[in-house]
């Protein structure tokens, strides 16, 4: 079994349970493209069998969110699990808030990830760091935000925001800045990731979906195939006298193919079925990635 599965991680799962939920029921090896925190629900693509080598490959690693920011102060994790380390100052108008965002976070920005978080420093991750009592100095890193709309106001202190981003954004520190930024303490209070790359809510399936699937023996509902997240590259047609060439790892001179030097292209046999990935290289083209050995 080799393609994704676009599950609909629920609240309260971590990323890494998840994975191992899905190679459970696969009885494949399996990996996630993209963390999602414990406590935020959404889209989570798991590449499953060969897949998991094509991560590198993705064309799209845009990411979108639908989340509440709530002025009811600043948290140490910069989320509602946190405690909270900086009081209410108020709450802005809805026009404050949408200007702020306009102003200030819209294109590149820099962020500094929260310590509560699984980037590394010196090999270790912050949340352990955080959790021993200890603080690191964390170099800022660059995001960015191709998309920040105010939908609506949940309550007296809380605003649902939707946010499309570039992949490593960490949206609870995108709230907790925006909070900074208008003197009013902040922090995310829910979070669902709508979109990961091609990966869409619409097409997510759940748990329950999964272990329905495993059960049936039926999996053709809930499996994408292989080349789904490859649709950014142009497609090839490789001839059948030089497929075997192709896959025994000999180069094919660029006469043969419409294929420029440095070019990656997605790879069909004649049947339209998915063969993989090729690439222009120097001494000719070279299959980078082959989804049948």
């Amino acid at each position: 079994m080799n393609g994704y599965i676009n599950l609909l991680k629920p609240p309260g799962m971590s990323s890494a349970a998840a994975v191992a939920f899905v190679k459970r029921l696969t009885r494949e090896k399996c990996g996630h493209a993209g963390t999602l925190d414990p406590e935020v629900a959404g889209v989570l693509p798991i590449m499953v069998g060969r897949a998991t080598r094509l991560q590198q490959y993705f064309t799209d690693k845009t990411k979108a969110y639908i989340g509440e920011i709530s002025f009811t102060g600043a948290t140490d994790t910069q989320d509602a699990q946190g405690r909270i380390v900086e009081a209410a100052r108020g709450v802005p108008e809805q026009e404050a808030l949408e200007r702020a965002i306009r102003e200030r976070f819209l294109g590149d920005i820099l962020q500094t990830p929260p310590m509560y978080s699984a980037v590394k420093k010196d090999g270790k991750p912050l949340y352990a760091i955080a959790r021993s009592g200890q603080t690191v100095e964390i170099a800022a890193r660059p995001a960015q935000i191709a998309h920040c709309e105010v939908l609506s106001r949940t309550d007296e202190s809380t605003y649902r925001l939707k946010v499309e981003c570039s992949s490593g954004t960490y949206i609870r520190t995108l709230f907790h800045d925006i909070g900074q930024a208008l003197d009013c303490p902040a922090h995310m209070r829910m979070l669902i990731r709508t979109r990961s790359g091609s990966f869409a809510l619409q097409n997510s399936v759940t748990c329950e979906d999964l272990a329905a699937a495993a059960e049936a023996g039926e999996w053709g509902g809930v499996i994408l195939p292989m080349d789904w997240p490859l649709s950014g590259y142009e497609s090839i047609c490789l001839p059948e006298t030089l497929r075997s060439p192709a896959r025994n790892g000999v180069p094919i001179p660029f006469d043969q193919l419409s294929v420029d030097l440095g070019q990656t292209v997605r790879v069909y046999n004649g049947a339209g079925v998915f063969f993989g990935v090729g690439q222009g290289c120097e001494d000719g083209f070279r299959m980078a990635f082959i989804a049948e050995p």
